[in-house]
């Protein structure tokens, strides 16, 4: 269950994006659509192309991983860390992932 919510800001754009950790409720329910909602084009490519050779099975494995994909996203998209609802030191150990913040 997404247990925390991390706050994105793009410091060139000023866009604010919200990225839950853990496990991914909407890509259980919705499947490939929660990337394209979120304009996660790479995501969503990737979400249906495995979804149409696995007749959907894998959305079993990208409901536990797709935030962490989201995440790294918005990292490498140029997003930083404003806020998040826990500690941003645990997140980043339990992610796995060295986030970037904002000054």
């Amino acid at each position: 269950m997404a247990h925390a919510k991390i706050y994105f800001e793009n410091p060139h754009t000023g866009q604010v994006r919200e990225a839950p950790v853990g496990f991914s409720w909407t890509v259980c329910f919705f499947g490939f659509f929660p990337p394209l909602f979120r304009g996660h084009w790479a995501g969503f490519a990737i979400l249906l192309i495995a979804a149409i050779v696995t007749f959907g099975l894998s959305g079993l494995i990208f409901m536990f991983i797709y935030n962490k994909m989201y995440i790294k996203y918005l990292i490498s998209d140029g997003f930083k860390a404003k806020s998040a609802t826990a500690d941003l030191d645990y997140l980043q150990q339990k992610l796995g992932l060295q986030i970037p913040r904002t000054a």
